[in-house]
């Protein structure tokens, strides 16, 4: 029973994968726009700094943040805002009535636009290295592997989390998603250390993982990121695990207050739309 159950959810993972995986081939134009779009910001940022006469490592920590970007974008438009999505389309009786955990659902979104994703991010990566003439110094590349890999979980356990809360506020989701956008860029020092917004503010944005993921990846790739750090590596790494466990935990408690929301009241919604 237990191995079939596991088989169902693994299958689950797998399906709701595969459409994410093949979908920029059908529309390679979009696949395109997600590369060549944010090397608008990474230049303009870069083209400050350089008129600046700033550190050359500031340059490379745009093109890392600019690249980065990728990731929390997938984050509010394709896994947020999805449940919401498949709500308005139909699907979400269909997900609800399966003989499967939820959470294999979501997490089956998150393997689909993570490898997607991770491919944009790196191409995006590359091109602005090459223009900007960024030079990386990787001392431990298994340790570059386990903090991105890490602060991925803990970010898409995020997106876990946001999409029943989506579900929850209904129409205000596609809001929710346009109004964090824009700020997390500034919080999370996307474009500039976010050491230098001060410890308090700093320690506030790390509640979003890609801020210590980006801040652990900086002092990894560039020699001088450690005077811009935060806090330690190991530090950093610490916290990015506890924010793995706590946000999939707190996805899977907001998954089941929606089921039994619809349960008790025949609606997914905290308020009749």
């Amino acid at each position: 029973m237990t191995e079939s159950y596991i088989a169902r959810n693994l299958r689950a993972v797998r399906g709701r994968a595969y459409p994410r995986l093949i979908g920029s081939t059908r529309e390679p134009s979009w696949f395109i726009f997600d590369v060549i779009l944010p090397l608008f910001t990474i230049a303009g940022y870069a083209y400050v700094y350089k008129f600046m006469d700033a550190r050359a490592e500031l340059v490379g920590y745009v093109v890392l943040g600019g690249a980065m970007t990728a990731f929390w974008l997938n984050i509010l438009w394709s896994m947020a805002s999805q449940l919401y999505w498949e709500k308005e389309i139909g699907n979400l009786p269909l997900y609800l009535m399966a003989p499967i955990s939820r959470m294999s659902i979501l997490a089956g979104m998150a393997v689909g636009g993570l490898f997607e994703t991770t491919i944009q991010a790196a191409i995006t990566l590359a091109i602005g290295a090459i223009a900007f003439n960024v030079v990386f110094s990787l001392a431990s590349p298994l340790l570059l592997i386990v903090v991105f890999v890490v602060t991925m979980i803990a970010l898409y356990g995020m997106g876990m989390m946001f999409a029943s809360l989506y579900l929850l506020l209904g129409r205000e989701a596609y809001h929710l998603s346009a109004l964090m956008m824009e700020p997390v860029y500034f919080a999370s020092g996307f474009y500039f250390p976010v050491k230098h917004l001060g410890f308090w503010a700093a320690a506030g944005a790390s509640v979003i993982p890609i801020t210590l993921g980006l801040d652990a990846l900086r002092q990894m790739i560039f020699p001088g990121a450690i005077e811009d750090a935060f806090l330690s590596l190991n530090t950093e790494i610490a916290l990015l695990c506890g924010l793995c466990v706590i946000f999939i935990v707190l996805s899977r408690y907001a998954l089941r207050y929606m089921e039994n929301l619809g349960k008790k009241t025949g609606r997914l919604t905290l308020r009749w739309q």
